[in-house]
């Protein structure tokens, strides 16, 4: 059953991130002014971002954890939150303009089926802020390879502290970014940025130089380059355009 926390109404929220930063900045501009409704999806992993000036009001849902649970006890920073079922927790069609998935489609089962009900809830010409780690990266490898006690064990000694997990590895195909791609021309999406940059919570001295053997034991086929995808996606104005 999902949970829901209530905190406040309507807020200005002060979130940190260039891209994503200017992006909604634009968003707000062409929506006149008015009031942004935001989500974020993977709303235990989430760090805000300053947006001076800009009302919005943003909600949050996660799956039903309890690493996410005790992530989100004591946060201020939505106006509302639910954990559950991310293939059934509520999401009102076209309610949102924004839709921020955090760090989410990797660590969980049916991500197609989730970010297509993601997109359900996006209005048209809504845009979707995306970061992900990648399977198809050395880090990725790693992380899908090493089991899941070991990953308890290690897991207080190589991330800094607060970071909530160790989280579910799942990385279904999707979560790639040749994935991403894929999915997004299948929907008819637009790829208005695309980015990859190294940002592993365990990517210090040990987890680099594990990540780097991989990377030359597969001979690049894994790159030790980058761990995390991002991207700004937009949901085309056009309501002939596919999207299941």
């Amino acid at each position: 059953m999902a949970t829901v926390g209530d905190m406040s109404e309507v807020r200005t929220v002060a979130w940190r991130g260039d891209l994503f930063g200017q992006r909604i900045r634009e968003q707000w501009t062409e929506q006149l002014g008015r009031r942004l409704d935001i989500l974020v999806a993977g709303c235990a992993q989430h760090e805000p971002m300053a947006l001076e000036r800009i009302e919005t009001r943003v909600s949050g849902v996660d799956e039903e954890l309890p690493a996410v649970r005790a992530a989100l006890a004591g946060r201020g920073d939505y106006a509302t939150w639910s954990l559950g079922d991310m293939r059934s927790v509520h999401l009102p069609p076209r309610s949102f303009d924004v839709i921020q998935i955090n760090f989410l489609l990797e660590r969980i089962h049916h991500a197609e089926l989730v970010f297509d009900r993601l997109l359900q809830a996006l209005r048209p010409g809504g845009l979707v802020l995306l970061r992900m780690r990648d399977r198809e990266s050395a880090y990725g490898l790693c992380v899908r390879m090493t089991p899941g006690w070991a990953r308890r064990l290690v897991w207080r000694r190589l991330v800094p502290a607060g970071t909530p997990g160790p989280l579910p590895k799942v990385y279904e195909p999707i979560t790639s970014h040749e994935g991403l791609h894929t999915f997004c021309l299948t929907r008819g999406l637009m790829v208005a940025d695309d980015l990859r940059a190294t940002t592993g919570p365990a990517m210090g001295r040990i987890g680099s130089a594990m990540v780097a053997m991989v990377a030359k034991l597969t001979r690049g086929r894994y790159p030790a380059t980058h761990d995390e995808v991002t991207m700004v996606i937009r949901k085309p104005q056009n309501h002939f355009a596919r999207l299941i």
